[in-house]
């Protein structure tokens, strides 16, 4: 199987092939394209829970030996090093516009040796047309302004009848036990910052439009949920979202959507930690995914 790299002549030099790949100190900040969680410790902490068993679960049953694979927004690449070994020896590529995660993604070992890590923008992928037999993305077009530009690049990249799939938190139906104002306020805080930033919170209820939007064809559209406890315990899920809305990084984005004050962001992480703390709590997280293939 060709290798996915080999379509760049730098591909034999996996340091001069990320260094050609535009790196984000170069880019201007867009508040449009512009990863709305940051990647301050309560969110690094909170993505290292994740796996390919309870974030694409729906994808693994399709995926076999020697199959290469891109992963669009990989972060530090826990899914990704999962999916890399279900394919191996196919070669995988983790993508991710932050630089800093992609190093992090590198310094963190465990890294399968069909597994490489880059800095790439998902609308402008740095490698050829119909480079990989399946397309990955988690919790990726609820962060864009453009998603069917999203699936489009994803597309792009895809061979003819290979695979693309997504799976989206849909940020407008989670719910919650017991009745929680800190829950109230950080759900209104986050649709509205979402909203202001140009993305769609709500995205995972259309990603069969999306795709279709974006030229896929057999495309199914299904759900599934994260619940705490399960996913995590519902202290350490209260506790993540607490120290996130008080993040002095992500209060310029609130102020902006007009949506809540300091004050008010205080009095919600007090409460997320009081709600935690009780032995009844619980946050069910429904998703939406996806999985469609490019027309041959």
């Amino acid at each position: 199987m060709p290798d996915p790299l080999a379509a760049n002549p730098k591909a034999a030099d996996p340091v001069a092939l990320i260094c050609e790949v535009r790196h984000t100190d170069d880019l201007r900040f867009d508040p449009m394209h512009h990863y709305t969680h940051g990647h301050g410790r309560a969110v690094l902490r909170a993505h290292r829970n994740r796996s390919a068993a309870n974030s694409c679960a729906h994808l693994l049953p399709l995926l076999q030996p020697g199959l290469s694979l891109l992963d669009i927004g990989c972060g530090e690449g826990w899914i990704t090093r999962d999916l890399a070994r279900l394919v191996a020896p196919g070669q995988v590529v983790g993508v991710d516009l932050s630089a800093k995660v992609i190093h992090l993604a590198q310094a963190g070992g465990d890294i399968p040796d069909n597994l490489t890590f880059l800095v790439a923008d998902v609308y402008d992928l740095p490698f050829d047309a119909a480079t990989f037999d399946v397309t990955h993305l988690h919790q990726v077009l609820h962060h864009v302004d453009d998603p069917v530009g999203a699936i489009r690049a994803a597309r792009r990249v895809t061979k003819p009848g290979g695979l693309v799939s997504d799976r989206e938190g849909d940020y407008g139906a989670v719910t919650w036990y017991p009745p929680s104002r800190g829950w109230e306020v950080w759900q209104k805080v986050y649709l509205a910052v979402g909203y202001n930033l140009g993305n769609d919170p709500r995205v995972a209820l259309r990603l069969g439009e999306v795709a279709a939007a974006a030229g896929l064809v057999d495309i199914v559209q299904q759900s599934s949920l994260w619940t705490y406890p399960g996913f995590a315990t519902a202290a350490d899920y209260a506790e993540s979202w607490a120290e996130r809305m008080t993040d002095p990084d992500f209060f310029p984005l609130i102020r902006a959507a007009g949506v809540a004050t300091k004050g008010e962001l205080a009095m919600a992480a007090a409460e997320l930690r009081r709600w935690g703390q009780r032995p009844d709590a619980f946050f069910a997280f429904p998703h939406g995914e996806l999985l469609a293939r490019v027309p041959d």
